[in-house]
């Protein structure tokens, strides 16, 4: 078991970096510079996006794995998948919920090129916290920050790049990108439920209510921040909601799979990456309701 379960972690280990870098890359294929350029015209909504996702989510993270009571290592999985960007999800939810797509594409592309930096930091300081004391988890940070920058930054600049000079190639390469990530990531999704077997069934019972619980409150705290506190219009407040509880689970996976080669904290990131939806889908429901049933955010523009 411990020898199969140590050939899992490799190859995970030589997967993950492999389906990130695909995965970032059809994301780079998606901008384009004015996508940055329009950073400047709405300074507020960009300022309270990137505080909500990198700063209160992992607070709120905290808050919830403390109360509940999480076992260390499932705690520190779900701190470190409330340190990732957002992701395409993240733009396909604020599409669906007639959300400000523009907004999620920019601040989406503003967290991935910050997150190479803090994710490092914040693993560090989470593992010292929850593990200190416990099992021996050890996080090389500067090639930690390495391996994000060569499979974050590098190919969504790449991506970008293609997107700015060859648009024609770029609109050919979307499509079999994005299918070659999904079954990248399904391949991942196996190997990490296959290591995970023997405990699925006593962590998923752990997992799922503070799960569902950190993604809706995160959701529905940054809708009510930016709505009632920053005095932002319905649409940009739903957009830093969904921002701020979407997660991109890939970069997350990163860390707890191939550098930290943790098991159970993957569980806890990629079961993260599922439920997640569960809030999401809530709300897609809800913001394409009858009028009247979705009238507290609407009519008090």
């Amino acid at each position: 078991m411990e020898s199969s379960s140590m050939e899992g972690g490799n190859a995970l280990s030589m997967l993950l970096p492999v389906a990130l870098f695909i995965i970032m890359l059809g994301m780079g294929l998606t901008l384009k510079l004015s996508d940055f350029l329009s950073l400047r015209q709405r300074p507020v909504a960009i300022i309270a996006g990137v505080f909500l996702q990198l700063l209160f989510l992992p607070l709120l993270a905290w808050l919830v794995v403390t109360a509940l009571e999480l076992p260390a290592v499932l705690a520190a999985g779900l701190l470190i998948v409330s340190f990732a960007p957002g992701g395409a999800t993240s733009n396909m939810i604020s599409y669906l919920c007639r959300a400000d797509t523009a907004l999620s594409i920019s601040l989406t592309a503003i967290t991935s090129l910050i997150i190479p930096f803090t994710l490092p930091w914040f693993t560090w300081l989470t593992l010292e916290h929850f593990l200190g004391n416990g099992v021996i988890v050890e996080l090389p940070l500067l090639s930690t920050i390495a391996k994000l920058v060569l499979v974050t930054l590098i190919p969504v600049a790449t991506g970008l790049c293609i997107n700015s000079r060859w648009p024609r190639l770029c609109s050919q390469l979307r499509r079999p990108i994005k299918i070659l990530s999904l079954v990248f990531m399904f391949f991942v999704v196996l190997m990490i439920s296959w290591a995970n077997r023997a405990v699925l069934p006593e962590l998923m019972p752990l997992l799922s209510p503070a799960i569902i619980l950190l993604a809706s409150s995160a959701m529905l705290f940054a809708i009510l921040i930016a709505r009632y506190l920053l005095r932002l219009n319905a649409e940009t407040a739903l957009t830093l909601g969904i921002e701020t509880g979407i997660q991109n689970a890939g970069t997350a996976l990163m860390v707890t799979g191939a550098i930290l080669q943790q098991p159970e904290m993957s569980l806890a990131v990629l079961l993260y990456g599922i439920l997640m939806q569960v809030p999401a889908v809530l709300l897609i429901l809800w913001r394409n309701s009858p009028a009247k049933l979705r009238s507290v955010l609407v009519n008090t523009k």
